[in-house]
């Protein structure tokens, strides 16, 4: 690090902490007073027009003002996540990654998403983890790869598992690298109050939580209790002013009761901050395609999501449809890629294919995989962002990555979306979600409506619910890095 960089990088940190203390006085007028400043300053009406829509859902809504008020209870959360995510990560690190990758000849994407565990104390229907021996990281291998990525600019790691809060090494790594800022998907059982004051004195670690909808569904999938365990696990973090997520899997059965604005204001109402979206995708432990969200389904979700975002105090993204906000997939090594706890290098959470595996090379070496370039030279894999995904919505794709690679299947089974029954099977919906997505498309460049073949001339789920076509919502929410 030269001189310079250092210097900025103090003067930034000392920047952030004045700042913490000047906002945690006062959260809510101070917020009000720094926002005005920012809009003075800000390049462009698009710009000021996002600053005005943000605070105006933020300001107006008293869940959101309450949410504000709590930041005063942990400044150390905040200083944190304001350091790490948006220094580090999006200001400094995103001109790290740029510099080294072109010096390099790589590209370094913004995080990894890293299994410390396959060991779980749950056993979800479906779950991909399932499919995996129980395998655990070994935690100096953990700490080089974090390290690894530090010198790459990445300060945001995500964790999945299994469990990672089974994991007995967690809270040691969260301690050893309190200049990342990592989110975990977990499923809430096991943060009791002593993991919830070790993650309150951190301040690095945002936890979100994994749901299927209210109780009954939720525990349907996960066991009896746990949905209220989950429950229990969000009011320690809130009374200790650690933010928390949530995570939802859609599937045909769900999706209207997961995007409800019912159960939206309950997420608000625990103090949920953001919230993923996941379609099942028929991967992992007895994949049943039958649980697919439908096409028209999807529809409705893409126009629903953006219309949550417009009125109500959350971050909502939907991978699958917010195509449009990250330029099509996210995955193989192009924002993101997925290594799991026996160290298997994946281009996404649900391709379980791999060329390298960690434990033997850099994570320099594993950038240049022949996976993650078969991935890039293809991305974006359709004609319409509304059809990112190279497993649903461009399956010939996929086959041809994994053939062109070489890349072996990380669990048995995994091939089993490559050919036979399950593989026509994701040919057919992809040709059906194809045909309305270019509809979409069309409707959302505001040329005439493309008539969506294979798909029935009534009303879809969303015209009849009443909601308005999809078009650009201009200044929006972006996803990190956008």
């Amino acid at each position: 690090m030269s001189t310079l960089e250092f210097a900025g990088r103090l003067a930034g940190r000392l920047g952030v902490n004045l700042l913490v203390g000047y906002l945690c006085r006062h959260p809510e007028r101070n917020l009000t007073r720094l926002v005005g400043m920012l809009k003075r300053l800000a390049p462009g009406d698009r710009d000021r027009q996002f600053i005005d829509n943000l605070m105006a859902r933020v300001l107006d809504d008293p869940r959101a003002r309450q949410r504000l008020a709590e930041l005063g209870r942990n400044p150390r959360f905040l200083e944190r996540w304001i350091c790490n995510w948006v220094l580090e990560t999006l200001f400094l690190g995103n001109r790290k990654r740029l510099r080294q990758g072109q010096r390099l000849g790589v590209h370094i994407p913004q995080f990894m998403l890293i299994d410390p565990t396959e060991a779980c104390n749950l056993r979800c229907a479906g779950c991909w983890a399932g499919e995996y021996e129980a395998r655990t990281m070994p935690p100096e291998l953990l700490d080089r790869i974090l390290n690894e990525g530090k010198r790459f600019g990445m300060h945001w790691i995500v964790m999945s598992g299994g469990e990672p809060f089974a994991y007995k090494h967690i809270l040691d790594v969260f301690r050893r690298h309190r200049d990342i800022c990592f989110m975990v998907y977990t499923n809430g059982t096991l943060i009791d109050d002593r993991v919830a004051d070790v993650l309150a004195e951190l301040g690095n670690v945002s936890p979100a939580f994994s749901l299927e909808g209210w109780r009954d569904a939720t525990d349907a999938r996960r066991g009896p209790g746990v949905f209220d365990r989950v429950m229990a696990a969000m009011d320690r973090l809130r009374q200790r002013g650690v933010l928390f997520g949530a995570s939802l899997t859609a599937t045909r059965h769900n999706v209207e009761e997961l995007f409800s604005d019912e159960f939206i204001d309950f997420l608000i109402d625990r103090g949920v901050v953001y919230c993923w979206s996941f379609h099942y995708v028929p991967v992992g432990r007895d994949p049943d395609p039958a649980l697919m969200i439908t096409p028209q389904q999807r529809e409705w979700l893409a126009r629903r999501v953006p219309e949550i975002r417009a009125r109500k105090p959350i971050l909502l993204a939907d991978f699958w449809n917010d195509g449009h906000l990250t330029g099509g997939c996210i995955a193989g090594g192009r924002y993101y890629f997925h290594i799991t706890a026996a160290g298997e290098v994946e281009p996404c959470a649900f391709a379980h294919f791999a060329v390298d595996n960690i434990a033997h090379k850099s994570l320099l070496e594993v950038l240049r995989s022949p996976i993650f370039q078969a991935y890039q030279k293809r991305q974006p894999f359709n004609d319409t962002h509304w059809a990112p995904c190279p497993i649903i919505d461009a399956p010939a794709a996929l086959r041809d990555i994994v053939a062109e690679s070489g890349a072996r299947p990380t669990h048995p089974g995994a091939e089993s979306i490559l050919r036979g029954a399950l593989a026509r099977q994701l040919d057919e919906r992809a040709a059906e979600w194809l045909a309305r997505a270019r509809r979409m498309e069309a409707e959302r460049a505001g040329s005439r409506p493309v008539e969506a073949k294979g798909v029935g001339a009534g009303p879809t789920a969303a015209e009849g619910a009443g909601l308005r076509p999809v078009e650009a919502e201009g200044p929006g929410l972006p996803l990190a890095g956008d």
